[in-house]
């Protein structure tokens, strides 16, 4: 079949989700690959060997295929069905081949070494000598130096790579799916909030069901674990979370084992000891042994007062007549023992977090503050009804920087999380703006009742609009070093930045409006959450560091010979960051899509998140200081980070916008993790 009309096969701003169809994706992506491999073996052949020639060309050559792959692996994991799902299955091998074929490929390599040792190299300077650098260190760590076993070799690794970590991925979304529970009995509801009473019922209703539904998805589950006073029925959803996909069709545990054993052939092919040393190189981390450190010595400094938070939580528990805590009451006697200490639910902010204002509240914050102008486009179509389309403009020159669009609720063909994508890295100066996205599994509305929001959440949507920002804001002239291109634990601080407007006080007033009278947060509630703002601090701190040590110690030391059960051992190590008992049968890390839902994903990468918040605690601070909205301190940020990519080294860029290199105490401090400087944390 010959597609000769198709969104995939040509390039729209805005782009015609609408129009995609499950049936055109093999033909065209077949059809895009042809021209692709036809592409790079011209290319390899060029007789122009010239900076231009060969490396800014090969920067731009396979846009047309990078282009309908993202919309179809978007669309896979928004909007899926049958149909797309096995277009998609089908498609994804032969796309992964290609790429991996690519620094593969003799004629291309030679072609980019002889422009690498030519006069002209030398005099190339800032973003496009680094761009030569890094294309160089890129082709090796790929395999180009691999003679033509290795290249075959490895080649597969990356098929097989990108076959089993989509199975996984789609394991856990078919097994969250699987699971429902379904309440019939009002007084097995008792503690919960009405909103989330509500929610159960329509939940129920859109089945066709009497009752109350509770399922995996963040809110209903969030809010059952935090609220219901029904130990047994927070016990079953507990267990249903933490075992999901751990048995049956959906069993994800071979798949683990399988997708470690890859990721060590790949390192050890290319060269590297262990998967966290070819992962972290050319990170701020720069190997496997720092960034376990890194997590280590934030864990000696945090355990003490994560034991004496535990302690204070089993010393409630026994008044409240639990014998022991077990890990499917902390979030309950939690929210207890915060209610307790600061008179604070943070089910009161709900009113005052109705999604359409916060949505808003946030452009004209960062609109003040960036020198930017988001502007809605009601008539452009998304993949769902619910899905909302943005225009970015530069607010003085008015130039046309970018779209975006936001999918906020959840959906059964949707996958879980909150995530933001780059779906065209664009150049803007040159007229082709940047497209991205935005998705959560938000709160949705409850009949007239519009979807609001707990703080958290808002924080959530805080978090993914920086990583948008950093995409769409980009100013970089090669593609390869643009936008959110940079390494990934320098990714996570233009996110994490954008959460502390969430607990400032000027910032709220914008968009934290009672739903129904428009007033803002009460003072008096306002006190209460910033007091309670660091409650159990070191326990989310600990939960962190825990993922981020079992990523790094199953990419470094794990060894199916030695090392016992996958499931035993992760579940050995995160029994230290926990504080509750793990039961035998946990298996959390089976539907942990972080770490496994992709060749690459967070694999030796999760204590990234950690090792930007203490860059963007510190990097605050000087907003803190000059001021929130102060727009000469937004322009130096968008100028220095959000505009730069990857086109200095993060280390330079950080130090042109604070001017020095990052307080390492700043994390601490703004935890209340600081002997002499704790706030009181339970």
């Amino acid at each position: 079949m010959v597609v000769t009309a198709s969104p995939l096969l040509e390039e729209h701003f805005p782009i015609h989700f609408d129009q995609v169809k499950p049936e055109e994706v093999e033909p065209a992506i077949h059809q895009l690959l042809e021209q692709m491999k036809q592409r790079i073996t011209e290319l390899g052949h060029t007789t122009d060997q010239t900076y231009d020639g060969v490396l800014m060309t090969l920067d731009n050559v396979t846009n047309p295929l990078d282009y309908a792959m993202a919309i179809v692996r978007h669309l896979e994991s928004v909007a899926t069905t049958p149909e797309l799902r096995a277009a998609y299955n089908a498609v994804q091998g032969p796309v992964s081949m290609f790429y991996s074929s690519i620094p593969l490929n003799q004629d291309l390599w030679n072609a980019v070494k002889a422009v690498a040792v030519s006069p002209a190299a030398k005099s190339l300077s800032g973003v496009h000598e680094r761009h030569l650098e890094k294309t160089v260190k890129g082709f090796r760590r790929a395999g180009a130096d691999l003679d033509a076993a290795g290249k075959q070799q490895l080649e597969q690794l990356d098929v097989e790579l990108t076959t089993v970590t989509t199975k996984f991925s789609q394991n856990v979304l078919d097994a969250t799916n699987a699971f429902e529970l379904i309440l019939t009995d009002e007084a097995q509801l008792a503690g919960l909030p009405e909103s989330a009473i509500g929610a159960a019922r329509e939940s129920a209703k859109s089945r066709g069901k009497e009752g109350w539904r509770f399922t995996l998805q963040g809110p209903s589950y969030t809010a059952a674990m935090t609220y219901l006073d029904d130990r047994e029925t927070r016990r079953s959803l507990w267990e249903a979370s933490n075992t999901r996909a751990t048995a049956g069709d959906l069993d994800n545990r071979k798949l683990i084992l399988e997708i470690l054993r890859l990721r060590r052939a790949k390192a050890n092919l290319l060269g590297y000891k262990d998967f966290a040393d070819l992962v972290l190189e050319e990170r701020m981390a720069h190997g496997g042994a720092q960034a376990q450190a890194f997590v280590e010595d934030l864990k000696q400094k945090t355990a003490p007062f994560f034991h004496r938070e535990n302690q204070s939580l089993a010393a409630l528990a026994q008044e409240l007549g639990y014998p022991t805590v077990e890990a499917w009451d902390v979030a309950y006697l939690a929210e207890k023992q915060r209610q307790a200490l600061y008179d604070f639910d943070d089910e009161e902010l709900r009113p005052y977090f109705q999604l359409d204002r916060v949505v808003e509240g946030m452009f004209d914050i960062f609109s003040r503050v960036l020198g930017i102008k988001v502007t809605a486009e009601p008539d452009v179509p998304g993949w769902d009804a619910q899905v909302k389309y943005y225009r970015v403009n530069d607010a003085g020159s008015g130039l046309l920087l970018g779209g975006f669009y936001t999918d906020w609720f959840p959906r059964e063909n949707k996958r879980g999380g909150a995530w933001m994508d780059s779906l065209v890295t664009g150049n803007p100066d040159e007229g082709s703006p940047h497209i991205g996205l935005m998705c959560g599994n938000l709160t949705p509305p409850i009949g007239e009742t519009p979807a609001l929001l707990t703080h958290r959440e808002v924080e959530t949507i805080f978090h993914e609009f920086g990583h948008l920002l950093h995409h769409v804001l980009s100013r970089v002239p090669v593609r390869g070093l643009c936008g959110t291109n940079v390494p990934w634990d320098f990714v996570e601080l233009p996110s994490q930045i954008m959460e502390n407007w969430c607990m400032e006080r000027e910032a709220l007033n914008l968009f934290a409006r009672h739903y129904q009278s428009g007033e803002p947060i009460p003072e008096d509630l306002f006190q209460k959450m910033m007091r309670a703002r660091n409650f159990r601090s070191a326990n989310g701190q600990m939960r962190q560091l825990g993922f981020g040590t079992v990523d790094l110690k199953l990419h470094r030391e794990f060894d199916p010979s030695s090392s016992g059960d996958v499931m035993a051992f992760a579940r050995e190590i995160l029994a230290e960051f926990t504080p509750a008992t793990l039961p035998p049968h946990y298996g959390m890390i089976a539907s942990f899509t972080h770490l496994f839902s992709s060749p690459v994903a967070y694999g030796s990468g999760y204590y990234s998140y950690k090792w930007a918040e203490v860059l963007d605690a510190d990097a605050f601070s000087r907003f803190r200081h000059e001021g929130i909205f102060n727009e000469k301190t937004g322009a130096a940020y968008r100028a220095n980070i959000l505009e730069k990519g990857d086109s200095e080294d993060p280390s330079a860029l950080y130090r042109h916008f604070m001017g020095r290199d990052p307080d390492a105490n700043a994390l601490l401090e703004r935890l209340g993790l600081l002997n002499g400087n704790q706030l009181q944390n339970g």
